[in-house]
């Protein structure tokens, strides 16, 4: 098992793909984690919601394209009905508009199929311990359309009463270290914790003990609201 997790923590997954070869692989590349263990498969996204609601598995890693209901509408729907369970878009499409439109809807990251199994399983482990993980680039879409529409970017009634209460920003910004604000700024660029880690030449353990205390000492809870935080305090560049 990776030094980076508490030995105790299992990460209970469901897959939803409408691709019985595809899901099996996923399925096989997964289930080779120690700290991973695979509860349910759905082909539909009704079918699974309706894992979700008898499983209640901490992460579903889930297609956008599936019959009866779509990934996008079964991700809202599953954080509105069962919130402790993170949900990790997989998908062929890395149109942005897919991407924010995940993100309105509570998605907790967002990876194309074309990605490293390495980026699979950092991906399930970085949403499963509250962490959000976008595939590398994709953040610079999400820091343009918020600049261009910040309150449509923000905006996502699934998750209102998760937004921050950021009355205070400078002051919440000084609770943060040198260190801690590196992280930061390196997350919404888009760099993975593999990324960060070399960059900043850290184990991933530390990467991702920094990012769960950036998220902490900020009351933040989603990759929009660290957006949101560091373009307001100049801390990535607004001319992407």
């Amino acid at each position: 098992m990776p030094d980076d997790l508490p030995s105790s923590r299992i990460i209970r997954v469901l897959l939803a793909d409408d691709h019985d070869i595809l899901r099996q692989g996923l399925k096989l590349l997964l289930g080779l984690q120690q700290d991973i263990h695979i509860i349910g498969e759905a082909r539909t996204g009704r079918e699974a919601l309706e894992l979700v609601q008898s499983l209640k598995p901490d992460v579903v890693v889930m297609d956008i394209s599936m019959a009866e209901m779509d990934g996008l509408e079964a991700c809202q729907l599953i954080r509105n009905q069962q919130p402790a369970t993170q949900v990790l878009i997989l998908t062929m499409h890395e149109n942005e508009e897919y991407f924010l439109q995940a993100l309105r809807v509570g998605a907790a990251g967002y990876l194309v199929k074309k990605a490293a199994p390495s980026d699979l399983q950092n991906a399930v482990r970085t949403v499963a311990h509250g962490g959000a993980f976008l595939y590398p680039g994709l953040a610079r879409a999400l820091v343009r359309a918020y600049l261009a529409q910040p309150s449509a970017v923000l905006s996502s009634p699934s998750r209102d009463q998760d937004k921050p209460k950021t009355a205070n920003l400078a002051q919440q910004l000084s609770v943060l270290t040198p260190r801690e604000v590196e992280v930061l700024t390196l997350v919404v660029e888009g760099c993975t914790n593999q990324e960060i880690a070399d960059r900043l030449v850290l184990s991933i353990k530390t990467v991702q003990a920094h990012r769960a205390n950036v998220m902490e000492k900020l009351g933040l809870h989603d990759i929009t609201h660290l957006v949101r935080f560091a373009l307001h305090h100049g801390l990535i560049p607004s001319d992407l």
